[in-house]
């Protein structure tokens, strides 16, 4: 049996499917009940406190996502605080009460925010030494740790993944606004953005996490995944307008301009996202696991727009 914690979000509800799909018995755990879905146990809130024995039950593998994600203007004095609450002692919890019932992996699907928010001309890969910038980086570099130190003492076999952004059906934040833009014809001021960015789409993602869950192989690494296409943000709003048949609007401002810009309202890190490279080298995840994405860039753009057509979520 696998559990999946956050299995009724974006990419647990996923990852529950494509268990079902491959016949691994499997069940996933949320915050809230909900009557809809049979294949989920609500657990209240993650902390320190959190009893997850119930979740826990003849459970052999654990698929940790649940966690206080990322939000780009959490610079609140007390945001460490709040990340380390949920993702560091709620993951610590989780990983003593795992080991207590039995379990004998924990899957932890951490950030390449652990390795740093910029690359510059060479790509992050798992060798590297962290970097973690900010409390929600700091967290999972945090969280970690503590599994590492909980595999040395008592033997559970943890695997660490770190993915750069995930898009996909479901998917919010930066990536939905962006499709958005495109969709209504918002001029966009990204043609001379030259940068290298590394996504991975949510198909792709779930294919790994599975292998993850089941591989023996996949023991005691850290791995860092993507589609394995590294694009600029200019060329990802092309290639969004071609999956929507249409021509996106992108102008030639200065990238100086938008840097200037962005310092202006406090928004440098929203500019680092759209205009700085992040690549990530998966040559560990195929030389260990001989994995490569299942889908191409375009083929999981093409799903995401098709269920953002679908739902046209406001």
């Amino acid at each position: 049996m696998i559990v999946v914690t956050g299995g009724s979000g974006f990419i647990g509800s996923a990852l529950l499917a494509a268990f079902r799909h491959a016949r691994v018995p499997a069940t996933g755990t949320s915050r809230q009940p909900d009557d809809r879905r049979s294949d989920l146990v609500a657990i209240g809130n993650i902390d320190g406190q959190t009893a997850w024995d119930g979740a826990l039950q003849g459970v052999k593998v654990v698929v940790h996502l649940a966690a206080r994600v990322h939000v780009m203007r959490d610079t609140s004095a007390g945001a460490l605080d709040e990340y380390r609450r949920t993702n560091v002692a709620g993951t610590a919890r989780l990983a003593e009460q795992a080991v207590a019932s039995g379990a004998e992996r924990f899957v932890f699907v951490s950030s390449i925010k652990v390795n740093g928010e910029t690359t510059h001309g060479r790509r992050f890969s798992e060798a590297d030494a962290a970097g973690p910038v900010g409390p929600y980086a700091v967290s999972k570099y945090e969280a970690e740790a503590v599994l590492k130190a909980t595999a040395a003492s008592s033997g559970l076999e943890v695997v660490i993944v770190r993915p750069p952004l995930v898009y996909g059906p479901g998917v919010k934040a930066n990536f939905l606004r962006l499709l958005r833009a495109v969709d209504r014809g918002i001029p966009l001021p990204l043609a001379r953005v030259d940068n290298r960015r590394s996504l991975i789409g949510l198909g792709n993602l779930v294919d790994f996490l599975v292998q993850c869950a089941l591989r023996p192989e996949a023991a005691g690494e850290t791995f860092l995944v993507s589609d394995g296409e590294d694009i600029s943000t200019a060329e990802l709003v092309r290639r969004i307008g071609h999956a929507m048949g249409r021509a996106p609007r992108l102008w030639p401002a200065p990238v100086w301009a938008l840097a200037a810009g962005a310092r202006m309202l406090g928004q440098r890190s929203l500019f680092e996202s759209l205009c700085g490279s992040l690549q990530v080298d998966i040559r560990r995840a195929r030389e260990v696991l001989g994995w490569q994405p299942i889908r191409s860039l375009d083929q999981e753009l093409a799903d995401t727009v098709r269920w953002y057509r679908r739902e046209r979520p406001v």
